[in-house]
C-alpha cells in the first residue's frame, strides 16, 4: 500500500461523536485550498453507513452548498429517515463553521431478484496503454508555478488514466464524451460498504471537465469559473476497485452558466457498475473592480 492510498483510507475512516454524530478529517483530498467535492459525498456515505446495518446503498443525491475548509473539520450529522422492510433512507448534514456545506440523501436497498440488463461498454484503448497522470502532467510541469509544482507533481491515492487526454492549457474543442480508467490497487480486500465509498469518492474527478471539451476550455488557464453544485449517484453491482474500472462521460448540455454531466463506471469485464450525474457551475471569471 502507498503513503498516499494509506492517506486516503485514514481520511474515509471517520470518528464516531455521538450516536449519529461524525468527525471527519477536512484537509488531504485532492484540492489544497477547499475540500474536494468527492471527499465531503464519500465521508457523508461512510457516516450514513454507520448507521446501517445490513443492506448496502443503491443511490445517493448530494447538494453542495458552500465550500469546504480543509483546515478544520467536517461534521456530519446523520438523520434515520426511515428503515423499512426492504428499504432503509439516511440524510446526512456536513456542516462547518455552524453552517452547512453539504446536504445528501442515501437509501440503501436489500438483496433482491429482478431482471437484468444494461448498456455495452464502449470499446477504448486498454488502460495499460494509457500515461499514468504523472506522466501526463509531468508534460506541462514547468508551465505550473513554482511553489505550486509540488502539489501538482504529489502522489495520488486513486490510480487514473485518460483515454487520449488533452492538453492540459490548450486543449483543441472536442466531442464531450471522454474516457478514463482507475483504480485504487489498496482497495483489494476492503468490505462492500468501503468499496461503495472509495468509489464514490472517485466519481467527482474529471466528471466536470466534460462540459469544458467542446469550448476548447482549461481549468489551468484560468478562463473559466467552476464548481460542483450536486451530485447523484446509483450503484448496480458489486464493485472491486482495486481493478481498473472506465469512466464514460458526456456532458449533454451547458448553458445559463451551468452544465449538465453524466458517467457511467463499468468494471474491466464489461459490468456496468455504477451511474454518476452531477450539475456544475460553469461561467466566465467575473472581472474584479
Amino acid at each position: 500500500m502507498t503513503d498516499a492510498e494509506e492517506r486516503l483510507l485514514d481520511l474515509l475512516d471517520i470518528e464516531r461523536l455521538e450516536v449519529d454524530l461524525f468527525r471527519g478529517t477536512g484537509a488531504g483530498g485532492e484540492t489544497p485550498n477547499r475540500i474536494y467535492g468527492g471527499q465531503v459525498i464519500a465521508q457523508a456515505l461512510a457516516a450514513a453507513y454507520r448507521t446501517v446495518d445490513d443492506r448496502l446503498c443503491h443511490s445517493l443525491h448530494a447538494y453542495f452548498i458552500r465550500p469546504g475548509d480543509p483546515s478544520i473539520p467536517v461534521v456530519y450529522e446523520v438523520d434515520r429517515s426511515r428503515d423499512g422492510g426492504s428499504f432503509t433512507t439516511r440524510r446526512v448534514v456536513a456542516i462547518q463553521h455552524g453552517r452547512q456545506i453539504l446536504n445528501m440523501s442515501a437509501s440503501f436497498h436489500v438483496e433482491d431478484e429482478g431482471w437484468d440488463h444494461h448498456h455495452p461498454m464502449p470499446k477504448v484503448p486498454a488502460a495499460d496503454t494509457q500515461p499514468t497522470r504523472n506522466e501526463w502532467y509531468g508534460k506541462f510541469v514547468d508551465r505550473i508555478p513554482e511553489g505550486y509544482q509540488g502539489e501538482f507533481m504529489r502522489p495520488r491515492p486513486i490510480d487514473i488514466r485518460e483515454v487520449e487526454p488533452r492538453d492540459l492549457f490548450d486543449p483543441d474543442p472536442t466531442e464531450d464524451r471522454n474516457h478514463l480508467w482507475f483504480r485504487m490497487m489498496a482497495a483489494e480486500g476492503t468490505d462492500p460498504k468501503t468499496q461503495h465509498i472509495l468509489l464514490a469518492y472517485a466519481s467527482d474527478m474529471a466528471l466536470l471537465s466534460s462540459a469544458l471539451r467542446p469550448h476548447g476550455l482549461s481549468w489551468f488557464r484560468g478562463d473559466v469559473n467552476g464548481a460542483s453544485l450536486d451530485h447523484a449517484m446509483w450503484f448496480h453491482a458489486p464493485i472491486q476497485f482495486q481493478d481498473w474500472h472506465l469512466y464514460t462521460m458526456e456532458s449533454p448540455w451547458a448553458g445559463r452558466g451551468r452544465s449538465f454531466n453524466r458517467g457511467s463506471i463499468y468494471a474491466q469485464d464489461g459490468t456496468l457498475v455504477a451511474s454518476v450525474a452531477q450539475e456544475g457551475l460553469m461561467r466566465r471569471p467575473r472581472k474584479r473592480t
